[in-house]
């Protein structure tokens, strides 16, 4: 029962905060979960005395004459309430804060009958999955030619170090960014949509969509190679924003791929034709809120998520990573990376409450971990669900598509729903 508890904790915190936007506004919501969280730990304490004492009492000292009257104790003790009733009690408190989901599911239930790449496989044939949510980080890309962040010697940030920036971060802060424009353009150049192919990654996310068993994708990344991949604009959800549209920091004028590139690639900062603005792109800096539909979207995509997947992430951004723990208890989560991500460690590993991705954790039945190269896993998930050999033949194709349109001097750009490419 006490894991009960702790579970119902562990939903409440990871709901509250994310995103701040629900039920009562940040600094209400913080004082009602610390209260919240108070009295439950509290009542825990008491149930927990009353559990281990063998005749149901908080203390063996304060036991009653023979003669007294049970009827005369004070209801608030905990020697008065059966645990069905400290349940209960709990259970009131957080629904009376308009939090009647944080009920987690039984933790008991078997989800997938073998963790591993065909315990997922199966789950995915025997269940049906038609809502599977994937999330994508800088791993996804890396054999693209695109460079991660954080990899030593090699990562983004790294290599950065030849624009003489205060920090690495410094290119990504939009203070610096009103200031020094320039080497932030510089970088953009090099990483601009149509210099790089989508890999064998993006490709299956867009099988996933064509099969029908794709819901949403999430993805850190900036470089808009699902856009490229021909992954649909209302499948998409780009966390940190997108090259594929701009707007001036003035007047807010919204602006074009076509537009930017053409001056981007003269080396030359973008100003506005309104005002003396310089366009950014959409891309998320510090600071900076992220987008609408990032906050409009995660509520409904993961209460109807049957089956998350995270490929290429060492999910350390928030609130992206913290999506992890936003399915349902009873949703399979596969991760597909070089090294395990999202788990707890130290205590928190040792400790029995939920959070965070649980490969190693006793008895999990829902956490796969495959670890390797991201197109190899992605292949052989393909391969494990009959789509291998379609998977190949579809980078093959559209990359010989890429090809020809790079000779042609024409932008390798999908076509896409957003209006956006239509901005002059």
């Amino acid at each position: 029962m006490l894991e009960k508890y702790a579970s119902l904790f562990n939903h409440l915190l990871s709901h509250s905060f994310l995103p701040l936007k629900r039920k009562v506004p940040c600094i209400l919501q913080v004082f009602t979960l610390t209260v919240c969280v108070f009295l439950c730990c509290q009542q825990l304490l008491q149930l927990h005395l009353v559990k281990m004492s063998p005749n149901g009492k908080t203390n063996g000292a304060d036991k009653p004459e023979q003669n007294e009257s049970p009827q005369t104790e004070s209801p608030d003790m905990a020697s008065g309430l059966s645990l069905a009733s400290h349940e209960a009690h709990i259970l009131e408190k957080l629904q009376s804060l308009g939090l009647d989901d944080a009920a987690p599911e039984s933790v008991s239930s078997t989800i997938l009958n073998d963790t591993s790449l065909d315990g997922v496989v199966a789950y995915i044939n025997n269940k049906g999955c038609k809502n599977v949510v994937t999330m994508a980080g800088a791993g996804i890309s890396t054999s693209a030619g695109i460079p991660d962040f954080r990899s030593a010697g090699t990562g983004l940030y790294h290599n950065l170090q030849k624009y003489d920036l205060p920090c690495p971060e410094a290119i990504f802060h939009l203070s610096f960014f009103r200031k020094n424009p320039k080497p932030f353009f510089v970088l953009a150049k090099e990483l601009f949509p149509g210099a790089f192919k989508p890999t064998a990654c993006h490709y299956f996310i867009r099988l996933l969509h064509e099969n029908g068993l794709l819901l949403r994708h999430y993805t850190q990344n900036i470089d808009a190679l699902e856009r490229v991949a021909g992954i649909p604009d209302e499948k998409l959800v780009e966390a940190h924003g997108t090259c594929y549209t701009g707007h001036c920091l003035e007047c807010r004028k919204k602006y074009g791929l076509k537009w930017m590139k053409e001056r981007i690639f003269k080396d030359e900062i973008p100003i506005c034709e309104k005002c003396p603005g310089i366009v950014k792109p959409d891309i998320v800096f510090f600071g900076e809120n992220l987008p609408a539909k990032f906050y409009n979207s995660i509520d409904v995509d993961f209460e109807k998520c049957d089956l998350l997947i995270i490929l290429g992430s060492s999910l350390e951004v928030n609130p992206f990573a913290s999506l992890i723990d936003m399915p349902s208890s009873l949703t399979p989560r596969l991760l597909i990376n070089r090294e395990k991500a999202g788990h707890r460690t130290g205590a928190m590993a040792l400790s029995d409450i939920p959070g965070g991705l649980e490969f190693d954790r006793k008895g999990n039945t829902r956490d796969v971990a495959w670890l390797g190269d991201c197109n190899d896993g992605c292949q052989l998930l393909a391969d494990r669900l009959g789509w291998g050999e379609e998977l190949k033949e579809m980078v093959r194709k559209e990359h010989e598509k890429l090809d020809k349109s790079k000779t042609q001097e024409t932008a390798p750009i999908a076509p896409s729903s957003d209006e956006a490419l239509d901005c002059q």
